[in-house]
This record gives structure tokens, C-alpha cells and sequence, in this order.
């Protein structure tokens, strides 16, 4: 399911939007479309850090929201609190290579590796794929640079409209 979620990102790659993941977007989704999308969290802690944890099919999902101290920090509309920041995959036990994601020779990512950890980052996507030992360990989906300057400037975030 993971992997289906994956390619259908990649292939449907557009403009400098966030990445989204089951329909659940940064700077737009709120938790009531993440409860809604996983269900009820195992873990909670939107008012002490502005996370929530669930358990899925293959590992978690770690959702960190926009907080106050974000929004002061990056000059954003006070509206955008309370929406997704970025969303956190954890695999337990996948299979995924960078090869079989045709990453590495993919130009739209840039790999940076030390010892056994390889990351590729797509900056104009805002996704992040981190390998252990070249298996997949997190998929990172979260806002772009681009899309960040755009909302600094008062503009509205801009929707992706792609199914995972």
C-alpha cells in the first residue's frame, strides 16, 4: 500500500507543492481529516509537541502539526495553525531499495549519504526518502521551500489534488 502511495507520487510529480500522502496535505489537512484518513492515534501529543502517532499497515505515521511558535517563527497567517507540517512514515521491515524506487538516477532527487545511511530529497516536492543499509527506513512528505515563501507572502496554499 505504502509503495502504490509512493509511485503514484512520483509519477504524478507537478508544480512546487507539498507532498501529500492519503489525500492528507501540509499547511491544508487539519486532525480531523488525519482521524478521519487513520483513525484514532496510539499516541496524543498534539498540546505538548504537536504530534500524533499511528500504528499502520508496515510500521507508523508520525503527524506534526503547524504550532504557535511555527507560525511566529516563519511569519505565517495565525490560520495556518493547527494544519499539517509534515507526516513521517517509519518501515518496519521494508523491502524498498533506491534502486527499486528508481531514485538514483532519478535528477529530481538529491542523494546525500554517510556510512550505511543514504537520503534523497525532492525540494520541489517536499519528499524525503531515508535507507538504513539501502532498505527504505522513513518516507518524509512535507512542504516545499517554494510553497513556504509563497504562504510568507500571504498567498494561499495550493491544493495537489493527486490520489496516493
Amino acid at each position: 500500500m505504502v509503495l502504490a502511495a509512493v509511485a503514484s507520487l512520483l509519477l504524478s510529480a507537478g508544480g512546487a507543492r507539498a507532498a501529500s500522502w492519503k489525500g492528507l496535505e501540509p499547511f491544508v489537512s487539519k486532525r480531523a481529516d488525519v482521524e478521519r484518513v487513520l483513525g484514532a492515534p496510539v499516541s496524543d501529543r498534539l498540546a505538548e509537541d504537536g504530534t500524533m502517532r499511528f500504528n499502520v499497515s508496515g510500521g507508523s505515521v508520525t503527524v506534526f502539526f503547524v504550532t504557535p511558535k511555527f507560525v511566529a517563527t516563519k511569519h505565517l497567517s495565525p490560520a495556518l495553525e493547527g494544519t499539517i507540517l509534515q507526516i513521517v512514515l517509519s518501515h518496519n521491515n521494508a523491502t524498498d531499495t533506491p534502486e527499486s524506487m528508481n531514485l538514483v538516477k532519478n535528477s529530481a532527487f538529491k542523494r546525500d549519504a554517510k556510512g550505511e545511511v543514504e537520503v534523497f530529497t525532492n525540494e520541489k516536492e517536499g519528499v524525503v526518502y531515508t535507507f538504513v543499509g539501502s532498505r527504505l527506513k522513513t518516507t518524509r512528505y512535507a512542504y516545499s521551500e517554494q510553497q513556504l515563501a509563497r504562504i510568507q507572502r500571504g498567498e494561499k496554499p495550493k491544493t495537489v489534488n493527486r490520489k496516493p
